[in-house]
């Protein structure tokens, strides 16, 4: 069974503004790529951290059986999101413990039940720090937000 990885990217012109996200799809066997697939979208109005979670739940809706992967993301917010902060927001009833109901909240809901069916390995990475996938997964963020730039 080969070895499964997503990297993800968002991307905002303007905070919100036009945005885009992208995945970049690997599986390897024995070091070597086997498969690749890539998927990109956007958005007309939008935030960068709306995108950073949308690659990665496209990342984990587009694969059609319960899989085994690694999500690599340049996304502090996302990684920690998802491995940390979510457990307390779903015991709270999607609310900080501020009280304050949290930010995307939809997007939040959406990527647990995404993620709920596989085994994912959430790891960060420095973005723009010249790794290959993630600077591909950058350029389809890019890629997925121009129709939506003026």
């Amino acid at each position: 069974m080969p070895d499964l990885y997503a990297y993800t990217d968002g991307a905002c012109s303007g905070n919100p503004g036009p945005g885009g996200w992208g995945v970049l799809m690997i599986a390897r066997e024995g070091g070597q790529v086997v498969k690749e697939r890539t998927l990109n979208g956007g958005e007309a109005h939008t935030t960068n951290n709306r995108m950073e979670l949308l690659a990665a739940i496209s990342a984990l809706e587009a694969l059609t059986r319960a899989s085994e992967l690694t999500i690599v993301t340049d996304s502090a917010y996302v990684k920690n999101g998802v491995t940390e902060w979510i457990h307390s927001w779903k015991r709270n009833g999607w609310r900080t413990a501020g009280k304050d109901p949290v930010k995307n909240a939809d997007l939040w809901q959406r990527l647990d039940a995404a993620q709920a069916t596989h085994k994912v390995t959430w790891r960060w990475i420095k973005g723009h720090a010249g790794h290959a996938e993630n600077e591909r997964a950058d350029e389809l963020a890019r890629a997925g937000m121009a129709p939506f730039k003026r």
